[in-house]
């Protein structure tokens, strides 16, 4: 298995290339830079083109992202054109708000989505499997931003139960963000629940657990769930990368301090080092969280850890294959 890891770990490197790259480029081509911020609104043109020599925003795309990669390659993520702090900094102090809102949101999507689809697949063709899944889509067709909108009028301003944006508040803060982007997730992995769960829930070995006088809560719960567990684990954390990637929508909406947030800020102030900065970590941090879902299927299925198990073995006969016949 650890030489899979390795393996991912490598594969890495040209993903990050090619998305620091991509994210340079296009931070080029849009209009205006770093120096149309900084400088005085009455800055004349040499102001400006000065301005520019001194950050370095004169010099070609592909020298400024050569540097930027040898600096990234000895550990510096660069420096903000627009604040007296560090990328790495800057990272660092969001990354945990956006941590704590995508576990959150993963907790509440995964609380209320198992119990409903597997609700659903035992009642498969009710009307109790038909407004469960009337509930998935709903949750599916609401836009985060919009959704966000109605809770934060419905609770923050009608009632005043809850605050409408921040994280100053602490528990009570975290609650609408995280209904907003649970509601989505929940739908999805609700759908995906009752799907795998039809999948298996009708196989020969259940049918022999309930003929030996198991109970149905048993089947369900230590048999039926445990096999269809492969996809949900995929989506959680799919969707969990994803979110620690950055829940740009949701943070904007209800102004939480984040990556999402900081990633728009520094897009509106043409800051290229702390938006490729951050770009970087999360596509560092979603590989890893895709990396452990991988090793998890292991754990959950004893079939794929013996598939790792094999090429592992593989490789080392290879290697005393090839060792043999050198001697």
């Amino acid at each position: 298995m650890h030489r899979y890891v390795l393996k991912r770990i490598i594969l890495l490197i040209p993903v990050l290339l090619g998305v620091s790259m991509l994210v340079y480029c296009i931070l080029d081509l849009a209009p205006g830079d770093a120096a149309d911020i900084l400088a005085p609104d009455d800055a004349t043109l040499e102001e400006k083109e000065a301005l520019r020599e001194e950050l370095g925003l004169n010099r070609p795309v592909l020298v400024r992202y050569f540097e930027y990669m040898w600096k990234l390659l000895h550990g510096d993520l660069g420096e903000s054109y627009l604040s007296p702090v560090s990328v790495w900094s800057a990272f660092t102090q969001k990354a945990p708000n956006t941590l704590k809102l995508g576990l959150a949101s993963v907790i509440f999507a995964v609380g209320t989505s198992l119990p409903l689809g597997i609700y659903a697949a035992r009642h498969r063709g009710s009307w109790k499997d038909a407004i469960s899944m009337i509930l998935a889509i709903l949750g599916l067709s609401m836009p985060n931003f919009w959704l966000g909108l109605l809770l934060m009028l419905l609770f923050a301003l009608r009632l005043g139960w809850l605050p409408s944006g921040g994280a100053d508040m602490g528990l009570r803060s975290l609650i609408l963000p995280t209904i907003t982007i649970g509601t989505g997730m929940m739908a999805t992995l609700t759908r995906t629940t009752r799907s795998s769960m039809l999948d298996v829930i009708r196989q020969d070995y259940l049918r022999t657990a309930r003929a030996k006088g198991v109970t149905e809560e048993v089947v369900i719960k230590k048999h039926a769930l445990k096999n269809a567990l492969i996809p949900i684990i995929t989506i959680i954390g799919t969707m969990l990368g994803g979110i620690l990637g950055g829940a740009t929508l949701t943070e904007s909406v209800f102004s939480w301090p984040g990556v999402g947030r900081l990633i728009i800020d520094s897009l509106n102030g043409r800051d290229t080092p702390v938006v490729t900065g951050c770009i970087i970590m999360t596509t560092m941090f979603f590989s890893v969280v895709l990396l452990a879902v991988d090793l998890i299927y292991a754990f959950v299925d004893p079939r794929i850890k013996a598939q790792y198990a094999s090429k592992s073995k593989k490789g080392g006969e290879k290697k005393d294959g090839e060792k043999a016949a050198e001697a």
